[in-house]
């Protein structure tokens, strides 16, 4: 049978609540205060704990730091009699898997154990079919494209996320590669068969969230019912209304670990929740697994690798676009051009060019205007401050040692070059 420990410094509150729990199918155990279920939890682990956040001398979000600090997966549900969520959120933020306010409903209580033995469950299945789940991301090379430092590090988060099935935030500017990302994580869930239901927050109105996000009753809509068993895939967070927002976390409270969470923002959702323009509760039930993906700028050394991987898949009607290529100064402007719109922009220039081109061989010259305009990429004169020398390197590793073509590129003399 699954296992509870109570931590509360009330006697009466364990009697009531082994009163109402063991009759469910749970076993329960009990200990005073946070100091006692700490060791408690050492000497015989349990499957949940149930904990006040009210006590002495080590008070429940202490008690939750250090089992989570002992045992990361413990499935942690703190109980607070304060009216303000304000410590139910600094609960979630250290790790929780949920919050009770006393008092509470026994139905409330009972949902609420059931879905964190559900939630236990998964992290052991997941434990258990870690090499399976490796396998079926192996091909994220194939997917996300580069061998820069930043872009390695990005796949080692992701191969371990895998494995999880907490909420995952995923942040970056627009074009960085989250679709992509979520596409990665949902195929990694180990279920080919169920949805992945995307949502884009900027586009949606009002009425549509509360009738395919919200549904009745704050127990979810047609989308999250969709997503059951899948992945509900929110993106641009930052657009919901602080209304919905606050909607959205009933939903979650009630259908959570149903499904797979992805959320992204193209804004600081923890700026945000400093400025009171975004549901602190909220972010912090949808941020504990945060990404960062970085913009193309900062990885201009996978540039020449994207441009092959992605003049690949055009159609040219006169060459095979296998067999496409970039000169070393085509490739070093790109390398040195800002790209606002990140991998999404490269990716539209370059199956234009590599579309229409009729030559096998581009040049720089064939490049977009806003590619080759000075004003749109970097100059020497701006990396004087210690990162010239920077610069220079990547450039002409872009272009392959090749100093002409970096010269053009910087629009310096070649005997500037060494």
């Amino acid at each position: 049978m699954p296992s509870v420990l109570i931590v509360d410094d009330l006697v009466s509150i364990h009697e009531m609540l082994d009163a109402v729990i063991q009759p469910t199918g749970f076993t329960t155990a009990f200990a005073t205060d946070g100091e006692k279920g700490l060791a408690r939890y050492k000497t015989d682990k349990f499957d949940l704990v149930l904990a006040d956040i009210d006590m002495k001398p080590m008070d429940g979000i202490t008690l939750l730091k250090q089992l989570k600090a002992y045992d990361p997966t413990a499935v942690v549900i703190i109980m607070t009699a304060y009216a303000s969520t304000e410590s139910a959120v600094q609960a979630l933020k250290f790790g929780a898997f949920d919050y009770l306010q006393k008092p509470f409903r026994v139905d409330e209580l009972i949902a609420t154990l059931r879905r964190g033995l559900e939630f236990r469950e998964f992290q052991a299945q997941r434990a258990a079919s870690g090499i399976v789940v490796g396998a079926k991301v192996a091909d994220i090379e194939s997917r996300l494209v580069g061998k820069s430092a930043r872009l390695t590090k990005l796949i080692t988060q992701i191969r371990k996320l895998g494995t999880v099935r907490s909420p995952v935030l995923l942040m970056g500017e627009s074009g960085t590669g989250k679709g992509e990302v979520a596409e990665i994580l949902h195929a990694a869930s180990g279920a080919p068969d169920t949805a992945l239901v995307r949502i884009d927050c900027a586009l949606s109105t009002e009425a549509n969230f509360r009738d395919g996000l919200i549904g009745q009753n704050g127990e979810g809509g047609v989308w999250v019912k969709q997503a059951k068993g899948g992945t509900l895939y929110l993106q641009e967070l930052q657009w919901l209304s602080l209304s919905v927002q606050k909607e959205l976390v009933s939903v979650l409270r009630n259908t959570a670990h149903g499904f797979r969470l992805i959320c992204t923002a193209t804004q600081d959702l923890e700026s945000l929740v400093d400025e009171g323009k975004f549901y602190d509760e909220l972010f912090y039930r949808v941020a504990s697994l945060p990404v960062q993906l970085p913009p193309l700028r900062d990885r201009a050394e996978d540039i020449p690798a994207l441009v092959k991987h992605y003049a690949a898949r055009a159609v040219n009607p006169h060459f095979d676009a296998k067999l496409i290529e970039f000169t070393d100064d085509a490739l070093g402007v790109m390398a040195a051009y800002h790209w606002p719109g990140n991998i999404t922009e490269l990716t539209q220039v370059v199956l234009k060019i590599a579309g229409t081109t009729e030559t096998r061989v581009v040049t720089s010259a064939q490049l977009p205007l806003r590619l080759r305009e000075l004003k749109n990429w970097p100059t020497l004169a701006e990396y004087l401050a210690g990162q010239e020398k920077q610069y220079v390197d990547q450039v002409l590793h872009t272009c392959k040692g090749n100093k002409p073509a970096a010269a053009k590129v910087l629009g310096v003399d070649v005997s500037k070059l060494g």
